[in-house]
């Protein structure tokens, strides 16, 4: 019978991550195992605030799941049994089905990407790089210390007050690097997007590549309205969840940046990527703060995006699993360490 456990991950940061909601120097995720025949699974659940979930629930949320049987489940469809009768938070199913997933393709002595249906990852992935919230004066001091120019898309976090600014310094220092501006639902209304992407095109320098996200989700009238209006394509983040239409999405942007912690597992996540290009939208593949443990589920289904957004590692302090290594801005699977198995 299987053995399931969860454990805490205190995660130090390397600088202070500012988004437009808010700030942290540390991040408190899970480690999911399970272990049984020799194999091992892992798993990582990133609690989101913006979805109300914290580490204390997804705890609570798993000794429900023991209490209920699930030392039982060894299969997939047992596990959609369990989560039916004992629903939990998306990031904590992820974990679940992502270290279960991972058991059964080593049982059956497959990859990943393998046993899910979804095509080889590539070699080498390259990845957005982002920039928290700060001070402009503090822009150029820190795309140097990360070796920042090293990435292709740079991601912008912003807010309404500051976002300009942010960006001007950053063309200063970057001239024609291109950006992808993430707002984290910061602007309120159309007009001051608008204003916002005129005021940017006069930035010297500036290569404005994608917009995500400006609006709170709910503005779905708003969106329809800036969809066409829009200078640059228009990317869902906050708008797209595991219940999405479609139909609905595309009338509202360009493309979808679909995450695992928040589409709650694999399954899900390849649904979600492959109904943004059957609606002829952007499908781009971003992450939460993760270790990388999650980074490395992601990389595993990265070949049904065009975009990838998966640096979530690089902001942990002395990450310490090395599932995934970067280079020149490029991401490439490990063999799972052993301590690990």
């Amino acid at each position: 019978m299987p053995v399931w456990s969860l454990t805490p991950l205190l995660l130090p940061l390397r600088y202070v991550w500012k988004i437009s909601r808010n700030a942290s120097t540390t991040k408190t995720n899970l480690l999911l195992r399970i272990t049984s025949h020799g194999h091992t699974g892992i798993g990582e659940a990133a609690p989101n605030v913006r979805y109300g979930e914290t580490p204390e629930l997804l705890q609570e949320q798993f000794e429900i799941l023991q209490a209920n049987g699930l030392a039982a489940v060894a299969t997939l469809d047992e596990l959609d049994a369990l989560l039916a009768a004992h629903p939990v938070s998306h990031a904590l199913g992820f974990a679940i089905e992502a270290a279960l997933v991972q058991w059964l393709a080593a049982c059956a002595g497959q990859p990943v990407w393998q046993w899910l249906g979804v095509p080889a990852p590539a070699a080498q992935v390259p990845t957005a790089f982002s920039l928290p919230i700060m001070e402009p004066g503090a822009v150029a001091g820190f795309l140097q210390e990360q070796s920042a120019a090293r990435f292709k898309l740079l991601k912008i976090k912003v807010n309404q007050a500051g976002g300009l600014e942010l960006l001007r310094e950053v063309a200063r220092v970057l001239p024609g690097h291109a950006l992808l501006v993430d707002g984290n639902e910061t602007w309120t209304d159309v007009d001051s997007v608008l204003r916002f992407l005129e005021q940017a095109a006069a930035l010297p320098g500036l290569h404005l590549q994608l917009l995500e996200q400006p609006m709170p989700a709910a503005l779905a009238a708003e969106y329809r309205y800036l969809r066409p209006r829009s200078a640059v394509p228009l990317i869902a983040d906050e708008s797209v969840t595991d219940t999405a239409d479609f139909a609905e999405i595309a009338r509202q942007f360009h493309g979808v940046n679909v995450k695992l912690m928040k589409a709650g597992g694999f399954r899900r996540g390849i649904e979600l990527l492959r109904r943004t290009r059957a609606h002829g939208l952007l499908p781009m593949l971003g992450c939460m703060v993760e270790t990388t443990i999650g980074i490395a589920g992601a990389l595993e289904i990265s070949a049904l995006a065009e975009v990838h957004d998966l640096d979530g590692f690089l902001i942990v302090q002395n990450e310490s699993f090395g599932l995934v290594t970067e280079a020149e801005g490029q991401l490439a699977l490990r063999n799972q360490p052993s301590h690990l198995i």
